[in-house]
């Protein structure tokens, strides 16, 4: 019985691989042509008694437009290691009319349903899966012509492509003579002329692999929509593609939970006076969960059990103005939250005498719901997350600029690490250096005023987010305070040492915060009921409670 693969071209311009196995596994045929009458030459000794012949190209397609369903459950499986398949419809030109390989079929004679028994007979196959199945990759080789790919990176990816043949079909001279090409091959063109032949063989052998171990072989789709044949997913991936399935009915419920930290962590960032940017909230999209699931080491699954190992399924990002916040937050996020884990990340790069990517993670808990992952940084630490992580995961690097590239990204690092330092020094000078009073005559306290008369009065206090000065000012005439005179006489009444002792601080609490409780501890009730309170009047019950012991 002989083993056929034919690598078809979608019409008869470019070149199809051909490639013939025996019973044992030998190359006894390969080679490259173009029309169809080429192939039933080249092939027509192999395919007159007993054969299987595997055809990578759509045999059977109806839908007319999309991609077939075979195609969509094939990519489903595969699309995390980027071997998921192009869609084909009725619609494309080049099968409006039928297949051009189930017109190889018939010229043959072969039956094309995968479940036939008889001795005649084609099925279609798809190369980047099986490379995935058959040799442990991670991910698929890059050995085919892109925008972005050096002759280098091609060259190195289809010899070890055909390494990797080499450990399953014993080679002829032809074959040999196919990998002096491709050694040297001083044009992508020279590499195209191989690429073609080389998956021939995997097609072949994808045959020889269906008919040898059917139980370890499955076919997507059925003969009335069309088919795709390759080798199973090990167990291991089976897991990771129910874990997938899992994930993608538990998404709703993950938004609603990724909405329900941000509102938390806001509240509590508020309630603490701390001064940050932007709190924000997102669940993981099945697609982005799928790929990271489906992530490969040395062929074995890096998540064993990814719904319980992948930590970010529930991600809040706190982005603050200076490196003093981030640790801010993450003190104040402890105090409030159950912190499985605490990790920062700039630390460990500076540790290793680097620049790079820099950010605090914390992994927390709360009662009904998954855990989190909140990653704090500050807002320069934040867009050069952001732009390395479009350059290097969005975009393609090309290879000759890799190098120079990385040490850019590594200088931009320490220029932005530089930047950190220095507005924490201008932060830290204007918050201990001496402080201009306003104009204490004049009625009504803008936010502006307010916030350089309380850096005054708690020097050691962090700042606070400008929209919660204008919140707190727009409290004070309430209170019959309208200038900061007045705003003095009530605080010389409070003793903020025993506030700071009843309130008993977890973390730095911000100038408006202390503020707030001082308020709360002259006016008692009277602050808890205004109308600007009303969205926190419980809370501030019950601060009131431990202000009083």
């Amino acid at each position: 019985m002989h083993f056929v693969g034919i690598d078809l071209a979608w019409g008869e311009r470019q070149p199809t691989g051909l490639a013939v196995l025996d019973e044992d596994a030998q190359l006894v045929h390969v080679s490259a042509v173009r029309t169809d009458e080429e192939i039933r030459a080249a092939l027509a000794p192999y395919v007159e008694g007993p054969c299987l012949v595997g055809i990578d190209a759509p045999l059977i397609v109806v839908n007319p437009t999309g991609s077939r369903p075979a195609e969509q459950a094939l990519t489903r499986d595969f699309r995390r290691f980027e071997a998921g398949a192009h869609p084909s419809n009725t619609g494309k030109p080049e099968f409006a009319n039928g297949t051009r390989g189930a017109r190889v079929c018939k010229m043959f004679g072969l039956d094309m349903d995968p479940r036939s028994g008889r001795k005649r007979r084609a099925i279609e196959v798809y190369p980047h899966p099986a490379t995935v199945v058959l040799f442990g990759l991670g991910k698929t080789l890059k050995y085919k012509a892109k925008p972005g790919r050096s002759l280098e990176l091609l060259r190195s990816e289809l010899l070890v492509l055909m390494d990797h043949v080499e450990r399953l079909v014993t080679t002829d001279e032809t074959w040999r003579d196919l990998r002096a090409q491709v050694e040297g091959a001083t044009r992508k063109v020279d590499l195209r002329r191989v690429e073609d032949q080389v998956d021939a063989v995997v097609c072949a052998y994808v045959a020889l692999f269906a008919e040898r171990w059917p139980e370890r072989t499955t076919t997507y789709g059925d003969v009335e929509h069309g088919y795709i044949v390759t080798p199973t997913l090990p167990d291991a991936h089976a897991t990771i593609r129910t874990a997938i399935e899992e994930y993608a009915r538990l998404h709703p419920s993950r938004i609603r939970d990724a909405q329900e930290y941000a509102a938390l962590v806001t509240e509590i960032l508020d309630e603490a006076g701390i001064n940050y940017l932007t709190v924000t909230g997102r669940a993981k999209s099945v697609d982005s969960f799928a790929a990271k699931a489906g992530r490969v080491a040395e062929g074995q699954p890096v998540y064993g059990d990814p719904l319980r190992d992948i930590a970010d399924q529930i991600g809040i990002r706190v982005i603050t103005y200076v490196r003093s916040d981030v640790a801010a937050v993450a003190e104040v996020l402890g105090s409030q939250l159950t912190v499985l884990d605490d990790r920062d990340l700039g630390q460990e790069t500076a540790s290793e005498g680097r620049f790079g990517y820099a950010s605090r993670h914390l992994q927390v808990a709360r009662t009904g719901a998954p855990n989190a992952q909140v990653q704090v940084r500050t807002v320069l630490q934040h867009a050069w997350a952001e732009f390395e992580h479009d350059i290097r995961y969005k975009g393609t690097v090309p290879e000759e600029h890799a190098r120079d590239f990385d040490r850019r990204f590594t200088l931009a690092a320490g220029l932005l690490e530089l930047a950190d330092q220095e507005f924490t020094t201008i932060r830290d000078r204007l918050r201990s250096g001496s402080v201009t009073e306003p104009e204490i005559d004049a009625d009504g306290i803008t936010p502006r005023e307010l916030a350089a008369y309380l850096a005054g009065q708690y020097p050691d206090a962090e700042w606070s987010r400008t929209d919660h000065y204008a919140w707190i000012a727009g409290l004070l005439p309430d209170l019959g305070i309208t200038t900061l005179a007045g705003l003095g006489d009530v605080l010389a009444d409070v003793d903020p040492e025993q506030v700071t002792a009843r309130m008993d601080y977890r973390y730095p609490p911000g100038a408006v915060r202390r503020l707030d409780d001082a308020l709360l501890a002259a006016f008692g009730e009277r602050y808890v009921e205004l109308p600007g309170n009303a969205h926190r009047e419980a809370l501030l019950g019950a601060r009131l409670e431990r202000m009083r012991g």
